[in-house]
């Protein structure tokens, strides 16, 4: 098997030595929805095969490394309602974390958001579990969640966001982050646990509590990060996620708030990606988050990163990933690890090449522990977004052995599509 995704990395090289990286469209709409907040996986015992998701309820299988996908729906007892994120577990077996929605009437039922669901595939995504359900607590809302799998725990964590009230403008009514975790069977989940110590405002923007996205240490460590106002707080547990910090550590700051203005995009969400570098390299341990910000003004949104090299006690000063001079938009970042070797892949719409909304899509990398990146364009053409369709709050990426997949949302006309590229480091 080795020799084989030695030979198939080496044909995809020779083919983008040639020129630009191939793209593939995965999805586009069906059932009247417009796919979004794509999420990715490779299987990292396999790395042809591939998951993806997009909103509101799609499910995308690979297996010959990205180049076709099948396409289908996922149906849960719990409903299925957007905010996908696809996980990677052990061998054959993904994870499809979402949001509920139990009567399957939408925002006419108040149930929706009652809960996160997680159901589980041990065939590469082909068949998908019921779900199971985690932290159900009606009337609040839960939104915005993502997860991870330690694989020395070999146990799944979440966090997300609960809301006393989706968009209350009550001054009773706030936010915060809960943390819940579950073994490898992904059946039975603990009590959430709060781990934010200020809560925000229900209103999802700025002050809003919001973007918290786990990932495992290298000795069994859970990490996070989130926004709230204009700063990224964070915090850690030793114990499996049991106890966590007393007090959040301020990393940094997000100039301005996550929820930023981009000419052409209803809302850009510039909330925090952790990550941790697991491999055996000379990073090992280091803890990066990243962000995007508009410190020099709504018309330079630039992509960030801050690195810890204690566990999250300290953190270094902000390094600007993105490479081209000032003045032009960068937005919807996130931020892959490739846990064989330590590289730094992070994906983002860029503008750079362009005077009006133009957008294309933009691969930063790094090989040296974030200290420097290279920059290159992974689209092969620009699109223009509709400021009239809502383009979600995310993109993602995946990386695994030099297998690099990142995707994201393109518009084509009055559709949203789904795409990736081919890339093999």
């Amino acid at each position: 098997m080795t020799r084989l995704f030695l030979f198939l990395s080496a044909a995809f090289c020779a083919i983008q030595a040639l020129g630009q990286y191939p793209n593939v469209k995965i999805s586009e709409s069906i059932s009247g929805f417009q796919p979004c907040e794509p999420s990715i996986s490779i299987n990292r015992y396999n790395p042809l095969q591939m998951v993806a998701g997009s909103v509101l309820n799609q499910v995308f299988t690979s297996s010959d490394g990205g180049q076709t996908w099948d396409v289908k729906t996922l149906t849960s007892k719990f409903g299925v309602y957007g905010d996908p994120c696809i996980v990677h577990g052990k061998k054959n077996t993904f994870y499809y974390f979402h949001l509920s929605d139990p009567s399957g009437k939408g925002w006419s039922d108040d149930r929706l958001l009652d809960r996160i669901v997680c159901q589980r595939s041990k065939d590469n995504g082909i068949n998908w579990s019921k779900g199971s359900s985690i932290g159900e607590a009606h009337p609040k809302d839960q939104d915005k969640e993502w997860a991870a799998f330690d694989d020395i725990s070999e146990r799944l964590f979440v966090t997300w966001t609960n809301f006393d009230k989706y968009k209350s403008i009550q001054p009773g009514d706030s936010t915060y982050i809960l943390f819940s975790s579950s073994n490898g069977k992904a059946k039975k989940w603990s009590k959430p646990i709060r781990i934010s110590d200020r809560a925000g405002d229900c209103l999802d923007s700025d002050n809003t509590t919001e973007g918290a996205v786990p990932c495992p240490g290298p000795n069994g460590e859970i990490y996070v990060a989130w926004a709230l106002g204009d700063d990224i707080w964070f915090d850690r547990s030793l114990d499996k996620g049991k106890t966590w910090l007393q007090n959040d550590i301020k990393a940094a700051t997000i100039h301005g708030g996550w929820d930023q203005k981009i000419e052409g995009i209803g809302r850009a969400n510039g909330m925090p990606v952790t990550g941790c570098d697991l491999s055996s390299g000379p990073h090992r341990g280091s803890v990066y988050i990243l962000w995007s910000d508009q410190r020099t003004g709504e018309s330079d949104t630039d992509i960030w990163i801050t690195k810890s090299t204690d566990g999250g006690k300290t953190w270094a000063k902000d390094k600007r990933v993105n490479d081209d001079p000032a003045g032009k938009q960068q937005f919807f970042p996130w931020m892959a690890i490739d846990q064989t070797n330590g590289n730094i892949y992070v994906v983002f719409y860029d503008r750079r090449d362009h005077d009006d909304t133009k957008t294309d899509v933009w691969l930063a990398t790094s090989s040296d522990g974030g200290k420097t990146f290279t920059n290159e364009r992974i689209s092969e053409s620009p699109f223009v977004p509709n400021p009239f369709v809502f383009f979600g709050d995310y993109n993602n990426i995946s990386a695994h052995g030099g297998f690099v997949r990142p995707i994201w949302t393109r518009s084509e006309g009055q559709k949203l599509t789904v795409y990736t590229a081919i890339i093999n480091k």
